[in-house]
């Protein structure tokens, strides 16, 4: 290989690399906070981004090498976000249930173009204001933490503000290096230690459980949120790339992926969007055709970034109260904004995306089904009674 070859090599292994870093790091605590929310104990949290590590690897690997474009798979954080606002009877083995029943959707939705078509008919700013008042509570969570324990949380904001003015891509991965200084300090004050076996990585398999209430609670609108905030997204932003997204082999892949990681408790695989940006884009080499080599890094980097998801759990479980959802909220916060702005730019329809917004930000939930689930019938009910009325005359 000339040196020209190794220099054609260096910008889309170097971009890929960090599109995994990036989306890794600055998401991964709402993961794990989404994961304990419907259930998880810290070594199901942590076997959960393990498998979630190691399925989307594979994924990516393989749908890159077979199409030679840089397709990426992540993690879905809008619908971590969803489990996190998620009250679920039956516990841990019932979200295991659902997470594959959302696997099994994935699937069906690649195979089947209708169901596609069908999500597609689902009104942007109704699936974008529920995405929004789920992620409200927690982009709250960095405001009372920083009233409970100003000492411990204003370090960690602090550091955030800088970041997003100073290097916005890196903002989330430096406040969480900040939050990571306040759990030793805190460790050391506190003489807390963190068992070495804690450190290794490990799968935790849990048999599912069926039933209704985490179907249509925690399926239904983790299928829903994801196919609309990350699948549909990731295929806009590689076209406007230069690249045609393979649909079937790539959501029936991502589908796989998901069941395949579902009973170690990864919940959900699916294309990347924000990500595909870093590594599908111009970071990753003026030549398109050679592009497809960042995904291949990316997929190599998730494997290294698999040995660290047991550390990440364990400091996890032992930091100060507050912090880690502080952490959580400020990645959230550019979701946050990007929902809100989805839900209410067309003046059409705004009334049934902010109804779908109050009743998701509520957390009401009625036989066992969260408030998600509730937002989407009660935006979509608005959605076709206003639809229907006669429109006046402009």
């Amino acid at each position: 290989m000339d040196d020209a070859d190794r220099g054609n090599l260096h910008q889309p292994i170097s971009a890929g690399i960090v599109a995994a870093l990036v989306g890794s790091t600055s998401t991964f605590a709402v993961v794990l906070t989404g994961l304990a929310s419907v259930g998880a104990t810290s070594r199901e949290a942590a076997s959960g981004l393990l498998a979630l590590c190691i399925t989307q690897a594979v994924g990516i690997l393989w749908l890159s090498r077979r199409h030679r474009i840089p397709v990426t798979l992540a993690w879905s954080t809008p619908g971590a976000a969803v489990l996190v606002g998620t009250s679920l009877d039956g516990g841990w083995p019932a979200a295991v249930g659902a997470f594959l029943v959302a696997g099994a959707a994935y699937v069906v939705t690649g195979l089947w173009p209708a169901l596609g078509r069908l999500i597609g008919r689902i009104p942007v700013p109704i699936a974008q204001a529920m995405l929004a008042g789920v992620v409200l509570p927690l982009c709250l969570e960095p405001v009372t933490a920083l009233r409970d324990d100003p000492a411990s949380i204003l370090p960690v904001v602090l550091v955030w503000l800088v970041g997003v003015r100073l290097f916005p891509r890196w903002a989330v991965p430096v406040t969480f290096v900040a939050a990571a200084v306040v759990i030793g300090v805190d460790m050391v004050r506190d003489g807390t230690t963190i068992a070495a076996s804690d450190l290794v990585p490990q799968l935790a398999f849990t048999a599912p459980t069926w039933s209704w209430q985490a179907m249509i609670g925690v399926a239904l609108p983790l299928y829903v949120v994801t196919m609309a905030s990350q699948n549909v997204p990731g295929v806009a932003i590689m076209k406007s790339l230069g690249y045609d997204v393979p649909w079937r082999s790539s959501i029936v892949t991502a589908g796989i992926a998901t069941m395949a990681g579902a009973t170690a408790g990864g919940y959900s695989v699916n294309l990347s969007a924000v990500s595909a940006a870093l590594s599908a884009g111009p970071p990753a080499g003026p030549d398109l055709s050679r592009r497809w080599i960042s995904a291949q890094a990316a997929g190599g980097t998730y494997i290294i970034l698999a040995a660290t998801s047991a550390a990440l759990a364990a400091l996890v479980a032992v930091a100060p109260a507050g912090v880690i959802a502080t952490v959580a909220g400020l990645a959230l916060v550019g979701t946050l904004a990007a929902a809100l702005e989805g839900a209410v730019t067309a003046r059409h329809g705004r009334e049934a995306a902010v109804i779908a917004f109050l009743v998701a930000a509520s957390g009401v939930t009625a036989w066992g089904i969260g408030s998600a689930f509730w937002a989407l019938i009660a935006g979509l009910v608005v959605h076709l009674v206003l639809d229907a009325r006669p429109r006046r005359a402009a």
